[in-house]
């Protein structure tokens, strides 16, 4: 990883610019590891862009999080990037609009922590034992030799707190909490961002919730729980796709459950499938199997399919 790292950040000091970009409906690890790169960037004189694909729209949750002005939408990314640099994005497919540019790029710099990574750029920095993309990033600006600045530190701690599940997941480490109290001491807003970020929703995402929660469904022999969003709900309640993100986390509470998962039906008649895991079962596993990714403890696919055949096709592994 030091050798690609190193290769890494050679790269974007000979860059003439340098183009960033994270997967499509960004989460807060791709969407704080990209914006926190831009800023130390930024703030050092580079010619830099950051934006993820269509729907070209961020979950109100985020808002709290500096630079979202600063993205560029995706119709005026550069076409042939001189250094292009994804973030959080397992495969070329995730990257959606942004996936022309990226296989144009004279190099494509692949930044990541999931296992399931495709390796798919020039130069792979891969660490699937890093808890989120913005501690890969954090290691990246030192790489560097570039300064930190309280924007970029806001922006990482995003990433951090996010993909360690405010520090409850397996992968909180020591070193989690050293570049947590590192980010926090240049000035980051802890309480009011930890509430945009996991409190704060609107009263009709509640009530979305709640229609979803009284659909779920226990398969107690195969110690399972899953929901669904439609689009049909999206409308009825006028909740964006953003906004139930974390719908997930309400349902792993389930204690009767080891495994549990959201269908999540997109605008494109698409469904977005979420899993986690406490540990028992590796969730990546059976996500890759279905043409998807991630960890061990939380992974996901896309899949046209009706629910009912996603499930069946689900309890089928975790009956094996």
């Amino acid at each position: 990883m030091r050798s690609d790292l190193a290769h890494a950040a050679d790269v974007i000091r000979g860059a003439r610019s340098v183009a960033l970009a994270c997967h499509v409906n960004p989460d807060g690890d791709a969407l704080g590891s990209m914006l926190g790169l831009h800023h130390v960037l930024r703030g050092a004189g580079v010619d830099v862009v950051s934006s993820f694909s269509e729907p070209f729209t961020v979950a109100p949750h985020y808002r709290e999080l500096p630079g979202l002005d600063l993205l560029t939408p995706p119709a005026s990314f550069p076409t042939e990037p001189d250094v292009m640099i994804t973030f959080d994005s397992g495969a070329l497919s995730r990257l959606g609009d942004l996936e022309r540019p990226a296989k144009a790029a004279r190099e494509l710099v692949v930044l990541d922590h999931h296992v399931s990574n495709d390796r798919y750029g020039s130069i792979n920095v891969i660490v699937p034992d890093a808890a989120a993309t913005g501690v890969v990033v954090r290691r990246l600006v030192d790489e560097l030799d570039l300064a930190l600045n309280a924007d970029a530190a806001v922006c990482l701690y995003a990433a951090l707190v996010c993909d360690t599940g405010r520090f409850q997941y397996e992968t909180t480490t020591p070193e989690v909490f050293q570049l947590a109290a590192e980010l926090v001491g240049y000035g980051v807003p802890v309480a009011k961002l930890s509430r945009t970020l996991f409190e704060e929703h609107s009263f009709a995402y509640l009530k979305l919730m709640a229609a979803a929660l009284e659909r779920a469904v226990l398969d107690a022999d195969r110690s399972f729980v899953y929901t669904s969003v439609t689009r049909a709900d999206l409308d009825e309640f006028g909740v964006s796709f953003g906004e139930i993100e974390g719908l997930i986390d309400v349902v792993r509470r389930t204690s009767e459950a080891e495994v549990s998962a959201v269908f999540k039906e997109g605008a494109d008649g698409v469904t977005r499938v979420s899993m986690r895991s406490l540990g028992a079962v590796d969730v990546c596993r059976i996500a890759q199997s279905q043409g998807g990714g991630g960890h061990r403890f939380a992974a996901g696919f896309s899949t046209d399919d009706p629910v009912a055949e996603i499930v069946r096709r689900i309890e089928s592994q975790l009956h094996e």
